[in-house]
């Protein structure tokens, strides 16, 4: 939580004391200060617990199943609310990711072919600039490429290539991303980060 801290505050937006946007700042800091703070619990609970996040990375009230040890996020990372993770494996986000609401990322499952109805596990990698979205489901061993797009309420049972979109149950490529680099921070629109940072391209 300190490092999260000294983040914000070495990278924040600075003003002319005293100026009109000096106050408007910090205005809009005061008027943000619960949620940075709930922000910043979430964090903290989940490093204490052996998880590692990233700068500016965000959290909302996600369900985890396992160890938390087995979760790493890279920066600017955004796990909307009702997330649930499966951590029997390791889940590893790359930086500047989007899990919206309600997705669910399995890492175990049971093999139905054995007798004993073995448990089986295998990793979820979600490298940088991907984007999940509401009520998807990541299946254990699969990994979603650099910017690829996963739709909203898809079952992901393969890998997703770079750039790819995809949706539907099972997922299946619709198209490709026209971009081929990214820029954008879509943390820094949250209001209690913004307040600290502003909207920028990247990070510093």
């Amino acid at each position: 939580m300190i490092s999260y801290l000294s983040y914000l505050f070495r990278h924040r937006i600075r003003e002319t004391p005293f100026s009109y946007l000096w106050f408007k700042v910090w205005a809009k800091r005061v008027v943000n200060l619960n949620g940075l703070i709930r922000i910043l619990y979430r964090v903290y609970r989940l490093s204490l617990k052996g998880a590692e996040i990233g700068d500016l990375s965000v959290i909302g009230t996600v369900e985890l199943n396992g160890k938390a040890s087995n979760l790493k996020m890279g920066r600017e990372c955004v796990l909307g609310s009702r997330v649930h993770l499966a951590l029997h494996d390791r889940i590893v986000f790359g930086n500047n990711v989007v899990v919206n609401d309600g997705c669910i990322l399995l890492t175990a499952s049971h093999d139905i072919d054995d007798p004993d109805w073995k448990h089986v596990k295998a990793p979820i990698v979600v490298e940088d600039y991907a984007w999940i979205a509401t009520n998807a489901i990541i299946l254990p061993g699969v990994s979603i490429g650099y910017g690829a797009v996963v739709g909203a309420g898809a079952v992901v049972t393969k890998n997703v290539p770079a750039y790819s979109v995809v949706a539907g149950n099972p997922a299946r490529i619709l198209k490709q991303r026209a971009a081929r680099q990214f820029s954008y921070s879509t943390v820094r629109f949250l209001a209690p980060i913004e307040a600290w940072v502003g909207i920028r391209d990247g990070i510093n």
